[in-house]
């Protein structure tokens, strides 16, 4: 039995598609670049976490027990952050390299009753571009602090 009312209404569904889809869709897109820019900054954070690692144990104390010399800014991006960078495009990213003192696990001035601990911070930048385009490059940028420890 068909009611004279659902007659009049036969296209209504498809005009309230026609309205609420094209947001549906805009809001899952959405939240799938917002996701790979989430993927991306972890990337980075991950990737300056590894570099301050490598950087704490590859000091001068490494040098001196290893006979090898001591890790640069250029071996710590090299053998820590670039093996590890698959997903981001290493021409977009970008590293910095710093020492407190010196790269020695600890500093003894003239008061030896205090030495110093050294630190060793490395800061990765990588520049996205979302997917859409719609806004312009976004700067993902992580620091990581790590006491030099070899």
């Amino acid at each position: 039995m068909i009611l004279k009312n659902s007659r009049r209404r036969s296209g209504s569904a498809l005009v309230e598609m026609a309205i609420i889809m094209p947001v549906v869709v805009l809001l899952i897109f959405g939240l799938i670049v917002g996701g790979m820019g989430i993927f991306r900054y972890q990337e980075v954070a991950s990737l300056a976490r590894e570099g301050a690692r490598y950087a704490s144990v590859h000091g001068s104390r490494y040098a001196t027990e290893m006979g090898k010399p001591a890790a640069s800014a250029q071996d710590i991006y090299n053998n820590a952050i670039l093996p590890q960078a698959g997903a981001l495009d290493p021409a977009k990213l970008s590293y910095s390299v710093t020492w407190n003192s010196s790269n020695a696990p600890v500093t003894a001035t003239n008061d030896y009753e205090k030495p110093t601990g050294n630190t060793v911070t490395v800061t990765v930048t990588y520049t996205w571009m979302p997917e859409w385009f719609l806004v312009g490059p976004i700067n993902l940028s992580s620091s990581s602090t790590v006491p030099m420890s070899y």
